[in-house]
């Protein structure tokens, strides 16, 4: 009907429109829910069964929808975003981007605060390489909100 020898199409979305800051968020999210998971388990016996029930389910879903979307962020920006040329680059990137993966499952494992916070710090390590890629300088804050932990942040 059209005719249409050959498309073309190099990503899912408009170019330009990536940003770690939702896996950063999505991790410092984790952080948190472990955090909040910690201090149920320190108080369980001043609060009713349902209600630790309750804020524990909650918790554990939290931290495991985040985990997930922590690790499909990363994925996408790696997979459609990074090039050959930003390969050769950054060489750790590969080696970043497998830790995340796993340090994503095991935080979904285990309620390990170390963990989470080690997931934070490579998914930092991916920011600061994308937004040297994008030539975008980088600094380091602690996030304005629990968990209070160091983040990658550009500086526009």
């Amino acid at each position: 009907m059209f005719k249409i020898e050959e498309v073309k199409a190099h990503c899912d979305v408009p170019c330009g429109i990536y940003d770690p800051s939702t896996a950063q968020i999505a991790a410092l999210s984790v952080i948190r829910m472990i955090d909040l998971i910690d201090a149920a388990v320190q108080t369980k016996d001043k609060q009713d069964d349902a209600a630790y029930l309750n804020n524990m389910t909650r918790y554990i879903m939290v931290k495991e929808t985040e985990a997930v979307k922590c690790k499909e962020e990363i994925r996408i920006i790696w997979g459609d975003f990074i090039k050959p040329p930003h390969l050769a680059q950054h060489k750790d990137i590969h080696a970043i981007v497998h830790n995340i993966m796993m340090l994503g499952g095991a935080v979904k494992q285990h309620t390990s605060r170390e963990k989470a916070v080690e997931l934070l710090q490579e998914v930092n390590k991916f920011a600061k390489i994308f937004w040297a890629i994008k030539g975008v300088e980088t600094k380091v804050s602690k996030s304005p909100y629990a968990p209070m932990e160091d983040v990658v942040y550009p500086v526009l």
